[in-house]
């Protein structure tokens, strides 16, 4: 019988993605009117619009977050008859306001979460929307876009500052997805006049904030399947306008501009110059209702110390040159040591926010075996390791293991505050070959000095996955920062195809790992028994296998 569980999800993806090639490859010519011709196609087409209530009712994390309406999460045959009747033509409803903690800070951050339909009409715009832009986006933007990571704004920051120190305009701006000129936007959406029409709807729905319904005459609200998009497009051009007013002089580069959402620095060797910089980019954010936030704002250099220390922080990194002799230097391009050596570490903002995350974690141990601690401390510190793996991370994870025996060792004291340290040393650590923090029944700490160096490599350019390469991106994948090691094996392995459907894994894509045969049949844990699978081809999986038996 047809139903949700039963439609060919391979062909679905193939259809829509073909048309998002064709956007694509459209956009990249500059034919405008092909490009609105087949965004209608793709936002009538049945596919895209299964592929959208796919997304926000069984991919998305926020996906059982209800809306003004209350609705939570869809049966199958919910989601059918919603891909079937999702219309652009629907009213968009407020959204219901809720606060969550500000990272750094003991503020709240708004998040706006729009009604499960509106979420999925959004899935569809954005489906049609972002093969145009992604187009058109400057190639130093990393934020909310596909196949593309902080550790990319990393590296080419990196890149920057390697051959010749600079000075730095380590900007943020305030409130930026509460202050963006919703005017100014919609005219450079420049899109047809349906899908201007549906987002202007969007915009200016309003608000719910328990019982009350606020306006929202500016901005676009947070927690929307749409609004990262609709900011990164905001923002396009940042990069464009400095290079155009600072152009290339002899044997002096234009300034170097890396962006990551609302997040972005600029690098030049002059000063004068990023000073001018930080003018031209004033008055051109005025122009989209943003403004600078001066107290996050400053002018750094990367190497001299200006205005306080040397250095500066980036996306949770701590990015700084130090002076080096000619064995240890950097080099430029014609490899003559340039007198400083770059390093970049973990902020010690990230090693605080990580450190008190573990001694939380400790404290709701307290009266739990020492292995059902372990099980909650090994993922934080595997997660956290394996991010920072690709920058130096040696000094931040030695630094970690102290604090963290420190802490295990208070907790175990707690636990036995009649018994000496010899004796707790003994029953929680097995000195032999290194001090591990070990259970009775060998489950065993893990540390952050385990995890190793690995180099990033930079995503190439201005690649997007709409650019049809499917070798190229399902490659990067292993490469990735938060693909774990038995994932990237399996993505090897597999090609970086899907088991289920046979498709290609794209940035983004849920990927879960599956046993081949499973463990209550005698199956084994081992990498050869795995397959990786996407979320929704391994639930097809386990709903055949529960009717067969």
């Amino acid at each position: 019988m047809y139903g949700w569980n039963t439609i060919r999800w391979r062909q679905v993806e193939q259809d829509v993605f073909k048309l998002q090639k064709r956007i694509y490859q459209a956009s990249s010519r500059g034919e405008a009117g092909r490009v609105h011709g087949l965004q209608r196609l793709l936002i009538n087409s049945r596919s895209a619009k299964l592929l959208a209530v796919r997304r926000v009712t069984q991919e998305n994390r926020g996906k059982k977050t209800a809306g003004v309406d209350g609705v939570k999460s869809l049966t199958p045959r919910e989601r059918l008859l919603l891909a079937e009747h999702l219309s652009l033509n629907d009213q968009a409803w407020p959204v219901r306001r809720i606060w969550i903690p500000k990272a750094n800070s003991t503020e709240l951050r708004p998040l706006g979460i729009p009604v499960i339909g509106d979420r999925a009409r959004q899935a569809l715009v954005k489906a049609a929307l972002e093969p145009e832009w992604e187009a058109r986006f400057e190639p130093n933007s990393y934020g909310f876009r596909p196949g593309r990571s902080a550790h990319d704004a990393i590296k080419a920051i990196h890149g920057g500052i390697s051959q010749k120190p600079k000075s730095v305009l380590d900007a943020d701006l305030a409130k930026c997805f509460d202050r963006i000129d919703q005017t100014a936007l919609l005219a450079k959406l420049n899109t047809n006049s349906k899908l201007r029409r549906i987002i202007k709807g969007w915009l200016k729905a309003g608000v719910m904030d328990g019982e009350e319904l606020a306006p929202t005459t500016a901005g676009t609200p947070q927690g929307g399947v749409i609004s990262p998009l609709l900011a990164n497009i905001a923002l396009h051009g940042l990069e464009t306008v400095i290079s155009e007013k600072f152009p290339r002089r002899r044997n002096v580069s234009p300034p170097k501009v890396v962006r990551y959402a609302d997040d972005f620095v600029i690098l030049h060797q002059e000063r004068e110059v990023i000073e001018l910089c930080r003018e031209v980019i004033t008055q051109w954010l005025g122009e989209m209702g943003l403004e600078l936030n001066e107290k996050k704002t400053r002018i750094t250099h990367t190497l001299e110390t200006t205005e306080g220390e040397a250095g500066f922080e980036f996306l949770g990194f701590q990015i700084k040159q130090y002076p080096a002799g000619k064995y240890n230097s950097d080099r430029n391009g014609h490899g003559q040591p340039v007198g400083c050596v770059t390093r970049i570490e973990p902020s010690p903002k990230a090693i605080k926010r990580h450190t008190e995350k573990l001694r939380e974690t400790i404290k709701r141990h307290t009266a739990k075996k020492e292995s059902e601690l372990i099980e909650a401390l090994n993922p934080q510190i595997a997660g956290w390791s394996k991010y920072y793996k690709h920058v130096i991370g040696h000094i931040a994870f030695s630094k970690l293991g102290t604090m963290l025996f420190a802490m295990l060792y208070a907790w175990a004291k707690r636990r036995h505050p009649d018994k000496g340290k010899g004796w707790i040393v003994r029953k929680y650590w097995r000195v032999n070959g290194g001090w591990k923090f070990q259970s009775s029944d060998g489950v065993r700490l893990r540390r952050h000095g385990e995890t190793h160096y690995e180099c990033y490599v930079k995503v190439a350019g201005a690649r997007s996955p709409y650019d049809g390469d499917w070798l190229y991106w399902s490659t990067r994948l292993g490469y990735h920062p938060k693909v774990p090691t038995r994932v990237a094996k399996l993505l090897k392995r597999q090609r970086g195809r899907c088991r289920g459907c046979s498709q290609w894994f794209r940035e983004g894509d849920v990927m879960e790992t599956d046993f081949l045969i499973p463990r209550n049949r005698g199956g084994t844990s081992g990498i050869h028994n795995l397959q990786l699978l996407h979320d929704h081809c391994r639930y097809l999986k386990t709903v055949k296998e529960t009717d067969r038996h």
